[in-house]
């Protein structure tokens, strides 16, 4: 699920995995299926998942035919639904608590990305 970092490139560790498959696992869950590769880049008070190959069958014949932004906006709610999941696995994982969450698809390439702003450890950030 979870892509090995190549030759010179950011090393999260087992924290940036874990999430990762967490995060696979619950759109997984939700949809039916999950994403084909996830990626989670871990920097200070940033945490980004970056997930490819997302779209289900339907959405993805929803495209052919056209129909992209209708696309877009039910990837949103799914998203928007996912919400408190997303951010329980980011704050389980890291033991520190989300800011802001916010997240967006693109369609060509299939590409969607989670975005989690993190506290720095003191109390309203």
């Amino acid at each position: 699920m979870v892509d090995a970092p190549k030759d010179g490139e950011e090393r999260n560790g087992p924290a940036a995995a874990e999430i990762s498959n967490r995060i696979v696992q619950v759109m997984s869950e939700a949809l039916g299926r999950g994403p084909t590769r996830a990626r989670t880049t871990i920097a200070r008070n940033l945490v980004v998942v970056v997930l490819q190959d997302t779209l289900l069958k339907a959405e993805k014949s929803l495209v052919a035919d056209g129909r992209s932004g209708m696309v877009i906006d039910m990837r949103r709610t799914y998203q928007a639904t996912l919400r408190e999941e997303f951010v329980g696995v980011v704050e389980d994982v890291l033991d520190r608590k989300v800011l802001a969450f916010m997240s967006d698809h693109h369609i060509d390439p299939d590409v969607a990305v989670e975005v989690f702003v993190m506290t720095d450890g003191e109390e309203g950030g």
